[in-house]
């Protein structure tokens, strides 16, 4: 049985998700040992927290459930779409219809503003209503260009059982983090001595 963790492990970033928000926010629900699980987009207030600190929306923007829930359904849509290219399976069209309908519904151009003190700038519209719009469109730009991109085929999902995260693979590393990665091998190393075969090398 799957239970929501209380406290949220201090887990460190994936390697990528630095450079791309679609892969933090496939990474945002962790599926934990023992069998417990982490949202971070599981409430409004934890949704509004997650895109202030990635820059998708102002600080406090009081995001309601209806808008939160749009965020999560997009890490579904996104998880979907990443899942097929890790497996290279063919993209389910409601997860690209999704993404698509994402990127047109708003303008992603910053546009030319007019400060009457600073004269003209550029800047994204963030009415509040859109917050939510513009901050789906940014990570469903991100993630098309993670799918089409010299990213691509380095993305591939972790390698440690239970872990559910994706990342961008440097070198041979299969694993998220270090903690995946030791759980993993203390796990292969299980394997061997109770199969009874010999140790590697």
């Amino acid at each position: 049985m799957t239970e929501t963790a209380t406290e949220e492990p201090a887990v460190p970033p994936a390697p990528g998700e630095e450079q791309h928000p679609s892969l933090a926010l496939a990474n945002s629900a962790l599926a934990l040992p023992g069998g417990q699980f982490v949202d971070r987009l599981g409430t409004p207030a934890a949704a509004d927290r997650w895109l202030v600190a990635h820059g998708l929306a102002p600080a406090e923007a009081g995001l309601q459930e209806m808008c939160a829930a749009q965020v999560r359904s997009m890490r579904e849509q996104v998880r979907t779409l990443f899942a097929a290219r890790v497996a290279a399976l063919p993209a389910l069209p409601a997860a690209l219809a999704a993404v698509n309908d994402a990127l047109t519904r708003v303008p992603t151009a910053r546009l030319l503003q007019w400060d009457e003190k600073n004269g003209p700038y550029r800047a994204a519209p963030h009415p509040t209503t859109e917050i939510v719009a513009h901050a789906l469109a940014t990570l469903a730009a991100d993630a098309a260009d993670l799918l089409t991109g010299p990213d691509a085929d380095r993305l591939t999902a972790c390698g440690s059982t239970p872990c559910n995260r994706y990342l961008l693979r440097q070198g041979r590393r299969q694993w998220c983090s270090t903690r995946c990665g030791d759980r993993a091998r203390a796990a292969r190393a299980y394997a061997r001595r109770t199969h009874g075969e010999p140790p590697a090398g």
